[in-house]
């Protein structure tokens, strides 16, 4: 699997220190974020009328986010930038931790500073820690219902198209670990490819041959397994297989290589199909169709600045 994966964030995060993420560029996503709501380059765009027109320019405000639902946090450096991209000197202070999971009425950011910069960032910064902190959220519970099993839960490559950093980061909050970050960092032979090449072990040697190091084979019958094992693949991923299946299958394999179940994973089978004794589990749905968060901002009107 890709990028280590840690499950998430065990120190307070600081508002001030930079939020990285390896190919993931937070200027560009906050700019063309604002942007897009701003209507930059469209006529009569690039501006809040809203907040221009009803908010004294020099007005302050203080900000309280919070959460409404139980629920495990994600994005919280990310919503400060978007403040911080419209009024620098913007106070903000990051109340709990990512990853860490709060009660239902939790307080989870504390700002002040400049009111209309304030209202223009509030909905871009609330739509992406109300989006990260679902799929966090709907992550742990998938963790959590693995149970006992000694197996690891893998998100997938069903990503919104430009979130997909993101996305995988709120995986690791909840919990998770990455499958492949993209097309780049392993190969994932499929049944179309099998197809196309004659085989699952005509496929698997032209990747080996290749000089690909990660191989990761579908395969969705028990004949399969030892053709992709002998050609060298590294990873089976078992598709869409039922348990009496699975669990021959892994006994099959005997740990030679790393076992995924994939394919139809629900929330009320995910300990099942962990219990079969494969190495992963991957479900596509945490970030496809994971719900956003519940997650408010309150401002007050501020005479004077400060926390």
């Amino acid at each position: 699997m890709s990028q280590g994966m840690s499950t998430h964030a065990h120190a307070m995060p600081s508002a001030t220190a930079p939020f990285t993420l390896p190919g993931f560029d937070l200027d560009a996503f906050v700019r063309a974020t604002l942007d897009e709501d701003l209507g930059l380059g469209l006529p009569g765009g690039g501006h809040d009328v809203t907040a221009e027109s009803v908010i004294p320019v020099q007005a302050r405000f203080a900000g309280l986010m919070d959460s409404r639902d139980a629920i495990v946090v994600a994005g919280l450096p990310i919503a400060a930038a978007f403040f911080r991209a419209l009024d620098p000197a913007m106070e903000i202070e990051l109340l709990v931790e990512e990853g860490a999971r709060v009660n239902a009425g939790a307080d989870l950011m504390r700002l002040a500073g400049n009111a209309r910069a304030m209202l223009t960032a509030e909905r871009s910064a609330l739509n992406t820690v109300q989006h990260l902190s679902g799929i966090a959220t709907m992550t742990r519970d998938y963790v959590r219902a693995i149970g006992d099993a000694p197996c690891v839960l893998l998100d997938t490559r069903k990503t919104i198209p430009g979130l997909r950093h993101l996305e995988k980061y709120a995986t690791r909050q909840g919990g998770a670990q990455n499958h492949r970050m993209g097309l780049w960092d392993a190969a994932m032979i499929k049944d179309n490819h099998i197809a196309v090449a004659g085989g699952v072990a005509e496929a698997v040697r032209r990747a080996r041959e290749a000089g690909v190091k990660q191989i990761i084979c579908e395969v969705d019958r028990l004949d399969q397994i030892e053709p992709a094992l002998a050609a060298g693949a590294s990873h089976l991923l078992l598709d869409n297989m039922d348990l009496p299946t699975l669990r021959e299958a892994v006994a099959r394999v005997a740990g030679r290589v790393p076992t995924e179940a994939s394919g139809g994973v629900r929330l009320d089978t995910i300990g099942a199909i962990a219990a079969t004794g494969v190495t992963y589990v991957s479900v596509g749905r945490l970030t496809q169709s994971a719900p956003a968060a519940d997650i408010g901002l309150d401002f007050s009107p501020l005479a004077a600045s400060g926390l």
